[in-house]
């Protein structure tokens, strides 16, 4: 799955050393970045028909990503 949208890396670029660090360091925030990706993955493959799957459960995985992304955020801006 090459060229997912929405990676961390690409939302947040000047956050790049910082997410590494606190991937190590905070357990919390490196499970927080690891479903966020594997959620990632999962809408990139349902909105490619990869995967299909209904509007709904799009749109669920949608807001869990928007949610994890916002926390993600709020813990690099500590």
């Amino acid at each position: 799955m090459k060229n997912t949208p929405h990676e961390l890396h690409e939302e947040f670029p000047e956050y790049v050393d910082k997410m590494s660090e606190l991937k190590s360091i905070n357990a919390h925030f490196a499970k927080m970045f690891d479903d966020y990706h594997q959620i990632n993955r999962e809408v990139h493959r349902g909105e490619t028909d990869v995967e299909p799957m209904s509007d709904d459960h799009l749109n669920e995985l949608r807001r869990k990503r928007m949610h994890l992304k916002d926390e993600i955020y709020a813990l690099l801006n500590n």
